[in-house]
């Protein structure tokens, strides 16, 4: 289960990372192709659209990956199983306040002690 974790843990950073550098490299609708591929872009390797329908669909890949692995991961957060698991903070501090309150002894007879004069 661990190794799992790990696993889904490591493809989302690597995920969030290509996003990054992904829409990074992309740009804008404005901004001439030719300034970043060469003043040849029909002649590029993707040709002369291809390379921005190339880098939209990767960033769209590396989002739907990061999506699953967020989901995977908000799914092992709230479904650990074992004898690890630790009580929530709330939880020990609703214990504590009430072991405290139950360590408060009560006077063992009905009747109270009254100072006399």
């Amino acid at each position: 289960m661990q190794a799992l974790l790990t696993v889904v843990l490591l493809l989302q950073v690597v995920s969030a990372l290509a996003m990054i550098g992904l829409v990074l490299v992309q740009h804008g609708k404005g901004a001439d192709m030719g300034a970043s591929f060469g003043s040849g872009a029909s002649g590029s390797l993707f040709g002369a659209t291809g390379s921005a329908n190339f880098l939209s669909r990767s960033t769209a890949v590396a989002a739907a990956i990061f999506f699953a692995s967020t989901l995977g991961l908000a799914y092992f957060g709230s479904h650990r199983a074992g004898p690890s698991d630790q009580a929530s903070i709330l939880d020990q501090a609703a214990a504590a306040s009430a072991s405290a309150a139950s360590a408060v002894a009560a006077p063992a007879s009905g009747s109270a002690l009254i100072p006399t004069k």
